[in-house]
């Protein structure tokens, strides 16, 4: 299975206590993957999922805390070539559980409301909101890929309700438009591993930061490697214009003919020609700093090149 598959897996087998919490995980999953008709006057709920763990959870739901009859249906879709889960409630049991959750404004005008703010008002149901949420339309990519969570909704209000109730938790989340659907995301490392620990995927969080820090401690060590490569690339290249210079100086004009503090650093350059600047400047007596050794290969360099110029006029 993928990592999201794993984190909703997990998700769908965590134990709640009490019907408030109940209701309020029920409140984010019905704007998600609920679907209601409407046939004659009457209204109906049912709920759509790929995840056969969270069809338990939600059939666990009703039967347990409200008591329902619910028809559970597996239907094998060729488009997509995966199972989809259908749970359908009747017109009564539809009408209790979005009274129950307050997803409906109004007795005869169908209004939909989704901020079901009297289930949110508490730490414990926002979390619980949060977790219905992700159950119903959340994905997390693999961290050994990228760091990246999100939401789909098809609505602006319910996208902006949760929004705010994610950044209650100061994760940063932002909201994006995708085609038709808006998208509640978030890409920082640090927030997606708070999500996975306030929604309750406490072993998603174990294996998300494993992967973390074996990625942080990869690209650290690349850091280096890269670091220590432009370094000695750039020695070898500096070196190499230094031999270079104090050659011509020496076939054209003669070492002997340069100052000594010039001269003294032209032979430690010759027979080390892979130190840097600052082991040239500690092999001196007295030891120089780099800075110093770099301002006297720069003026054997003026002298090369003045020898050059003047050898071709």
């Amino acid at each position: 299975m993928s990592f999201s598959s794993n984190v909703k897996e997990e998700l769908s087998k965590l134990p709640v206590s009490g019907y408030e919490i109940v209701l309020a995980e029920l409140s984010g999953l019905v704007p998600m993957c609920g679907i209601l008709s409407y046939n004659n006057g009457k209204i109906f709920l049912e709920f759509n999922t790929e995840n056969p763990s969270l069809t338990r959870r939600v059939f666990t739901f009703l039967r347990r805390y409200f008591d329902f009859n619910c028809e559970v249906r597996n239907v094998k879709s060729k488009q997509l070539k995966k199972n989809l889960y259908t749970i359908s409630l009747d017109e009564n049991s539809s009408k209790v559980l979005l009274d129950e959750i307050k997803f409906l404004k109004g007795e005869n005008v169908f209004t939909r409301n989704y901020k079901p703010l009297n289930l949110t008002q508490d730490v414990l149901g926002k979390k619980a909101y949060i977790r219905g949420s992700f159950l119903g339309a959340g994905i997390v990519v693999d961290p050994k890929k990228s760091y990246h969570l999100e939401f789909v909704c098809n609505n602006l209000e319910h996208a902006q309700f949760l929004r705010d109730n994610i950044n209650y938790f100061n994760l940063g989340a932002k909201i994006v438009t995708r085609k038709d659907n808006l998208i509640i995301y978030l890409k920082d490392a640090q927030s997606i591993s708070d999500i996975l620990s306030l929604m309750g995927a406490h072993n998603s969080l174990l294996d998300f930061e494993n992967t973390r820090v074996i990625k942080d401690m990869r690209n650290n060590v690349n850091r280096i490697v890269n670091c220590e490569s432009y370094n000695i690339n750039k020695i070898v290249k500096t070196s190499y214009n230094q031999v270079q210079n104090i050659l011509y100086i020496k076939e054209h004009l003669g070492l002997d003919k340069i100052s000594d503090d010039l001269r003294e650093i032209c032979l430690i350059r010759l027979k080390h020609r892979d130190i840097s600047l600052g082991e040239i400047g500690k092999m001196l007596k007295p030891p120089l700093s780099k800075s110093t050794i770099n301002y006297r290969f720069k003026k054997i360099n003026n002298i090369a090149n003045k020898l050059r110029g003047d050898l071709n006029d």
